[in-house]
């Protein structure tokens, strides 16, 4: 588990520091983008389909941070119905099971997603950047979400609290 724990840390390291830059880049392109049209009066060429491509990672590397943290969006209805810990555990298997088959299915999905789009050889039109670049992030943020999904599974398996906000090691 050591090596797994490593590598989560290893993860985040390196997805946190590209989603803020990223997040900052997206504003300050934006913040171009409208000075450019308001203020000089002229459009800055190709300034959308770079903001595309970086709103693709922005938006999948940060639903993987969230479910790093266990900070998704959660429907927990069997919270306010009992607060019988065994019971909240197993609707909480039960529920991971259902979100880890869903992943796989989105796993599968973004794969022939990447693969049809790399046969296609589809860019976009000013800078000809390839479609695939953004949709790679598709099929990474669906990897890794399995990965803690499974972690989150034994987890429950083996009785320990759920992965929260609060709980994060870095």
């Amino acid at each position: 588990m050591d090596i797994l724990k490593k590598l989560d840390i290893l993860i985040y390291q390196i997805i946190r520091p590209v989603v803020v830059v990223i997040g900052l880049g997206v504003a300050l392109l934006l913040v171009i983008g409208i000075v450019s049209r308001s203020v000089l009066g002229t459009p800055v060429f190709g300034l959308e389909e770079i903001m595309l491509l970086a709103i693709m990672w922005f938006y999948m590397m940060g639903a993987v941070l969230a479910s790093r943290e266990g900070s998704h969006l959660k429907a927990d209805l069997m919270d306010v119905l009992t607060d019988n810990p065994k019971v909240l555990r197993i609707v909480g298997m039960i529920a991971t099971v259902i979100s880890i088959l869903a992943s796989l299915a989105f796993c599968y999905w973004a794969m022939d997603f990447l693969a049809f789009s790399m046969s296609r050889w589809q860019t976009t039109p000013v800078f000809k950047i390839p479609f695939w670049i953004s949709q790679v992030s598709i099929l990474l943020a669906a990897i890794l979400l399995t990965a803690y999904l499974l972690r989150d599974l034994v987890m429950l398996w083996r009785g320990d609290a759920p992965v929260t906000t609060s709980d994060k090691d870095v």
